[in-house]
């Protein structure tokens, strides 16, 4: 069994005062998460600072990383469909050469909830890319953005969030983004890990709107900013935009700024709707700052076949984060993709090699493929880079618990472990024992009617923990009562409900 490590994340602050002659004349302070041997426990809406144990580094199995010398991450991303727009062709020479330094790339998170969401995700696996790659990744939290609200995709402004819940958030996010991270960090010092974790509010914060208009807003154009689709799309609208969340393009674009100065960042990386911000942030430095290297670059959305968003379920965002999405129903989501979908996610949500995905395109195509070959394993490797070994142990065990007809033997805790992830009620032992299939059915919100459970009872597609019951006259006896707490029962392989038993 590998070594686990226990990585401890603190708040190294240090202090930048920037100089006159068109530069901001404010000192700053920025927060930084990077492993330490100190535990701090406490936290604050600024600084947040946790303890976490983060697995060590684990060899990758069969990936694209083969080959000598440093991959080139822009040409990988091309190849995946991870590239939609670049600013220029300089970081795709950079990362052709094998004496060059490394890149040190950003992605932005608003903390507008309390766990990161599917529409994130690309964000976290194309840091990923330029982590497996030799290069460093930042993920910056927008505890001040995230108060302004991103107009981009949006229809209408968002809700303004209080403090307590801001923090919260903070708190929430920066726990997935270092676990998922963490993963491919080097431990050891600060210097050498090769991600770390900021929040904008600990710059933002001392800005004055008068000093930030005098050595900021005077470089925007206006023109150029009401140009941006985001802008265009909500001024044509019957909502329109404020003043708000107009100038969020100019925050963002400060953030890049910021970073590429003070924390020599020269990548930011995006979904295709922020183009406009990240190019406000390369046009913001070469003014401000006078300065070259700066870069942007875009991946495509996450979008189905038909071109609708891919991220929402009936009940709601995908989360990334377990309490708020079980790493069971996370699998299932991805196992239950259509075929049209399976391999360009496999291409652009995993690390699997190449020549592997197309292995199982081919496969596709064949006579005697397997049905859900390529799902399962799109949810198992999507699963294990969000949940890890142990989340994706925990969903092959709901699902195969799940699975009518499993000789899988069922015990309460497995049971009560799926039990947020499917419909669920409580009757009374007195009730239930003696009480018909039929009966039970209906009691418990499995079937609508005694008609329906008979007809289905005939078709075989009733099961009594995942045993199928074969006649309407069975009776529910003390024995069935999974270690006297629950039942469950299933209509057909999708339809289940859990009966707890009071």
């Amino acid at each position: 069994m590998a070594a686990i490590v226990t990585k401890t994340l603190f708040m190294a602050s240090r202090t930048f005062l920037c100089f006159n002659h068109g530069k901001l004349l404010l000192p700053f302070t920025t927060t930084k998460i990077a492993p330490s041997k100190r535990p701090i426990k406490s936290f604050g809406f600024s600084s947040v600072s946790y303890s976490l144990n983060t697995p060590q580094p684990t060899v990758e199995r069969k990936s694209q990383m083969g080959g000598t010398g440093t991959p080139n991450v822009v040409k990988i991303l091309e190849e995946r469909g991870l590239l939609e727009s670049i600013t220029n062709e300089n970081p795709r020479s950079v990362c052709s050469g094998q004496t060059a330094a490394p890149l040190k790339v950003y992605c932005g998170f608003d903390p507008t909830a309390e766990s990161l969401h599917l529409g994130n995700l690309l964000g976290l696996i194309v840091l990923s890319w330029f982590q497996r790659c030799g290069h460093k990744a930042v993920a910056l939290i927008g505890g001040a953005t995230g108060r302004i609200g991103d107009p981009s995709g949006k229809s209408q402004e968002r809700p303004e969030l209080d403090l307590n819940t801001l923090e919260r958030n903070i708190v929430g996010i920066m726990e997935i983004i270092n676990k998922i991270l963490g993963k491919n960090a080097n431990l050891g010092s600060e210097e050498n890990s090769n991600f770390m974790i900021l929040n904008n509010h600990d710059w933002w914060k001392e800005v004055r709107l008068l000093d930030f208009l005098k050595q900021v807003g005077r470089y925007a154009r206006v023109g150029s900013m009401m140009s941006k689709e985001s802008v265009k799309k909500r001024l044509e609208s019957e909502q329109g935009m404020s003043y708000t969340e107009f100038t969020y393009q100019l925050l963002q674009g400060y953030d890049f700024l910021y970073l590429f100065k003070n924390e020599g960042v020269n990548v930011q990386i995006g979904g295709s709707d922020q183009w406009g911000n990240i190019t406000a942030g390369t046009e913001l430095i070469r003014k401000i700052l006078q300065a070259e290297g700066a870069y942007g670059l875009t991946f495509p959305l996450l979008l189905k076949s038909d071109g609708t968003k891919f991220g929402k379920s009936e009940d709601g965002a995908i989360w990334l984060s377990p309490s708020m999405l079980s790493p069971y129903k996370f699998y299932q989501y991805f196992f239950s993709v259509p075929d049209a979908d399976v391999v360009r996610f496999l291409r652009i949500l995993t690390f699997l090699d190449m020549e592997e995905i197309n292995e199982l395109e081919i496969a596709m195509k064949k006579p005697g493929y397997v049905p859900n070959t390529a799902q399962r394993r799109l949810a198992e490797e999507i699963t294990r880079f969000v949940h890890g070994e142990d989340g994706l142990n925990e969903a092959l065990k709901a699902t195969e618990a799940l699975r009518p007809g499993s000789e899988t033997k069922l015990d309460w805790k497995t049971i009560e472990g799926i039990a947020e992830d499917v419909p669920s009620c409580s009757l009374p032992y007195t009730e239930v024992l003696n009480l018909s299939i039929v009966d039970l059915s209906i009691s418990s919100g499995l079937l609508e009617s005694k008609s329906a459970a008979c007809r289905l009872l005939k078709q075989g597609g009733v099961y009594l923990n995942n045993k199928r019951v074969d006649t309407e006259s069975k009776r529910i006896e003390a024995e069935d009562i999974v270690d006297g707490k629950v039942l469950l029962l299933s209509a057909g392989k999708k339809n289940k409900v859990v009966v707890r038993i009071s």
